[in-house]
């Protein structure tokens, strides 16, 4: 049996992940004793599972919200795909980065036919395609395209 937040409890929680987001972002921003590096693979897979966590909670949200307030949960759920198709990128940027052995590089590519040998692209794999499917329940092709936006005044 688990146990349950209740609801009530939860934005907390939601405020020390925020916290936590910002503190790493203030962490990596450069300085003169921090200089300024590339994204690495542990960083991203960290990247990925916040993002994924996020997309479940904008589906509940959404899911949650539609029925009373139809166009706030509209707005929740293209909320939700745009964070999907964030994750999405990190994904693909996560298996771009470098390896440090050529046998790691082989086998950190993303097979889709097959499982990946081990962490960390075992888990952002299997994450990625779990959030995968949740998507393609509720989306369509079209609203999967690149979102673009335009300042009409």
């Amino acid at each position: 049996m688990t146990s349950r937040t209740p609801p009530d409890d939860a934005h907390p929680y939601l405020r020390a992940a925020s916290a936590g987001v910002r503190h790493h972002t203030r962490a990596w921003a450069p300085s003169d004793e921090n200089p300024l590096r590339p994204a690495d693979r542990l960083h991203l897979d960290v990247l990925h599972a916040h993002l994924t966590t996020l997309h479940q909670l904008l589906d509940r949200l959404a899911e949650s919200t539609r029925p009373p307030h139809p166009t706030a949960g509209r707005h929740l759920a293209i909320a939700h795909t745009r964070l999907w198709q964030a994750a999405s990128e990190v994904h693909s940027a996560f298996h771009l980065l470098p390896s440090t052995t050529a046998a790691q590089a082989e086998a950190s590519a993303c097979h889709p036919e097959r499982l990946p040998e081990g962490p960390p692209v075992l888990t952002i794999c299997q994450r990625h395609l779990a959030a995968g499917h949740s998507i393609r329940r509720k989306t369509t092709p079209t609203d999967l395209r690149p979102h673009t936006t335009a300042c009409v005044r």
